[in-house]
């Protein structure tokens, strides 16, 4: 005989559970079988037959394994396994007092009524605690007809093994290993139980929970910790049942932690993958089985997801008339979507370029229905247009994203980047404070801190005509707000660095980096404008202004590295199957970028992910003289004297280019 002991708190708890359960059901049938007369019955006489009961059920269910279950998950498997327990305790414990006492003194039809009393105060409170947490009945029986529990019983009684009872293992599909223990990967396993045409079978589950460790999860073991696949992968292997995949299956996952899978699969020579995230597959059915995608780069840059204050993001925009510009673009179309999603009373979406804009207005129309929305067409740079349009729509809240953004076209054409960025800015501000719009978000970059590129510079001008403007209008009663929000770089963003090098890919390489020390500040479009949203309801109620809200981006990521784990996740080898290549940097580009000035010290928000830099702010109307006459020569293009004067308002801007760099193969 082997004695399970519990694992961890939790099973340590449901063994004194049912234990104290066990001792319960013998006075309960008792009780139920002579009434009132078991007050007849001496005392000590009853407490010896309980003692012995709770005695020999306690090593019973230890021996029978019932702890490696978790309630959360409790179904038939787990009711099946307690019918045996409980089984099995009548069996021993009857013999053996008759045996000592001869049962002299306890009614015979008592076996009966402790053997269904013992079951049910076992399975109860487990499948109640389960429909607490699902509401949801059909979950208990798992598809198993009742007719069939009476055999299934039988045969796990004379064979102690689950695993047979209810085997449905198809050894043609493709064997997995699942990363985490919690409902998506139940959910994973039960659709996959149930599928006749199962493409994948779990050979073991991976955690790092402590109380799940050893126990089971749908009737799958959790075998180890992730630190330890390697050794569980090699245990498996021996056993014949070698995973072909690794399969992420947690609803959210730290970015280091899947780069160290990355690493793990690599090195065992199978594919990582994961689930979808719970949103991705809402539309499918729980019996269906789960789809299965390769682990997205996002996933490997990823960080814990940020506490969003969203009950204020909804107050700042639900019933409001918003207008956001340069809603064609990456970001301009995110905060389109989630704008739409809060219920604004009016949604107007301006942008230049005809295709951009048609996308986004099918996008929105289709998706958000109810939303009144108004499709624009306007340039920034055109003040008439701009003034017409905002006093036309009368917003309430603009969102500033439109601007010149590629680092080495804005540096090629640098009159048109001034134009755009730091005349269109002007524009749209300036037509919100003669409308009384209500506040206006302008969306900038890291590239703005120590800028070395026009595209950098014009941005900081941008930022320092939006914190003058925030200041000055706190002078009137009901003044302008303006606010600034500053991030990184947006993955998948138009020509960022992953579309490239997804193109670059399907070519067959080589991915190519501008220099190997280069690094950037990554965020999830996604990310980046739920911030910007939750950064604008926290600026409008920060009595303080000219303050920059600059989001959290984690720590910086190396794009040789970024490389390579994207030719990995493509199933090859960097420098053996595709090449990575250093081209030298271009025109206007940092190795490294920040987030903050040494003349912002920073300042800390109640908002987890978002980060305050304190003003550095100069008077408006000095300030609008010197654009004044930066606009004029941009118009002019000329290109020398606009970017001395850039250099005026903007003192540490440097004007450099990177230096070149011997293109080589990386290995």
């Amino acid at each position: 005989m082997q004695i399970r002991l519990p694992q961890g708190r939790r099973a340590w708890a449901a063994f004194g559970h049912d234990v104290v359960m066990a001792a319960l059901s013998f006075v309960l049938s008792f009780y139920l079988r002579v009434g009132d007369g078991i007050w007849h019955y001496r005392a000590e006489l009853i407490l010896r037959y309980v003692a012995w009961f709770a005695a020999i059920a306690a090593i019973v269910f230890l021996w029978t394994g019932l702890y490696r279950g978790i309630w959360r998950f409790a179904s038939l498997p787990d009711l099946l396994l307690l019918l045996r327990a409980a089984t099995i305790v009548i069996l021993i414990y009857f013999p053996v007092m008759f045996v000592a006492t001869r049962l002299d003194e306890l009614p015979r039809s008592l076996v009966g009524i402790n053997w269904l009393v013992l079951i049910a105060l076992l399975s109860g409170p487990r499948f109640l605690y389960r429909f607490m947490k699902d509401r949801n009945l059909e979950h208990i029986l798992e598809g198993v007809k009742l007719k069939s529990i009476p055999l299934l019983a039988l045969r796990l009684l004379t064979d102690g093994n689950l695993d047979h009872v209810l085997d449905k293992t198809d050894h043609t599909a493709v064997p997995v290993l699942l990363i985490g223990s919690g409902e998506d990967a139940y959910l994973f396993i039960r659709a996959t139980q149930r599928d006749r045409m199962r493409t994948y079978r779990i050979v073991g589950l991976v955690s790092d929970s402590e109380g799940r460790l050893g126990r089971d999860v749908a009737g799958v073991r959790v075998l180890g910790r992730t630190d330890e696949i390697r050794s569980i992968v090699d245990a498996l292997t021996r056993r014949g049942e070698r995973p072909q995949r690794l399969i992420i299956a947690l609803r959210s996952i730290d970015g280091a932690v899947v780069r160290r899978l990355l690493d793990v699969a690599d090195e065992l020579g199978v594919r990582l993958a994961r689930l979808p995230r719970l949103t991705d597959f809402q539309a499918t059915r729980e019996d269906e089985p789960r789809p299965i995608e390769p682990v997205a780069i996002e996933d490997l840059l990823g960080r814990p997801q940020a506490v969003l204050d969203r009950a204020s993001m909804k107050a700042l925009i639900a019933g409001r008339r918003v207008l956001v510009t340069g809603a064609g673009g990456t970001i301009g179309s995110e905060l389109a979507h989630q704008i739409a999603a809060y219920g604004p009373a009016r949604l107007t979406l301006l942008d230049n370029g005809e295709f951009a804009l048609y996308g986004i207005d099918r996008a929105i129309g289709e998706r958000f229905p109810e939303v009144v929305h108004a499709t624009l067409v306007g340039d920034v740079r055109d003040r008439r247009r701009v003034d017409e349009v905002i006093a036309g729509e009368r917003p309430e809240l603009v969102f500033h994203a439109a601007a010149l953004k590629h680092v080495p076209i804005v540096e090629a054409n640098p009159c048109e980047g001034i134009l755009t960025n730091v005349l269109g800015t002007r524009n749209v501000a300036e037509a919100c404070r003669a409308s009384g719009v209500r506040a206006m978000v302008m969306i900038s970059s890291d590239k703005a801190v120590n800028p070395t590129s026009v595209m950098g510079a014009t941005k900081r001008v941008a930022e320092s005509i939006c914190q003058a403007l925030d200041v000055g209008e706190a002078k009137r009663a009901a003044g302008t707000r303006f606010l600034t929000v500053r991030f990184g770089n947006v993955l998948g963003s138009t020509g960022s660095v992953v579309p490239l090098f997804q193109r670059q890919l399907e070519k067959g390489g080589p991915l190519t980096v501008t220099h190997p020390e280069i690094s950037r500040f990554f965020m999830t479009v996604r990310e980046a404008v739920e911030l910007v949203l939750q950064a604008s309801a926290l600026g409008m109620a920060d009595p303080e202004r000219g303050h920059i809200s600059v989001l959290d981006m984690g720590q910086p990521i190396k794009i040789a590295d970024l490389a390579a784990q994207m030719i990995r996740l493509a199933g090859l080898k960097p420098g053996r199957d595709v090449a990575i290549e250093f081209i030298g940097l271009r025109p206007g580009e940092k190795l490294t970028e920040e987030l903050f000035h040494p003349g912002e010290p920073l300042v800390a928000t109640k908002a987890q992910g978002i980060l305050l830099a304190a003003p550095r702010t100069i008077d408006y109307a000095v300030l609008q003289r010197l654009l004044d006459e930066l606009i004029d020569q941009a118009r002019e293009r000329r290109d020398e004297r606009a970017l001395e004067l850039l250099g005026a308002l903007v003192p540490e801007y440097e004007r450099g280019v990177g230096a070149p760099l011997q293109a080589v193969a990386r290995s």
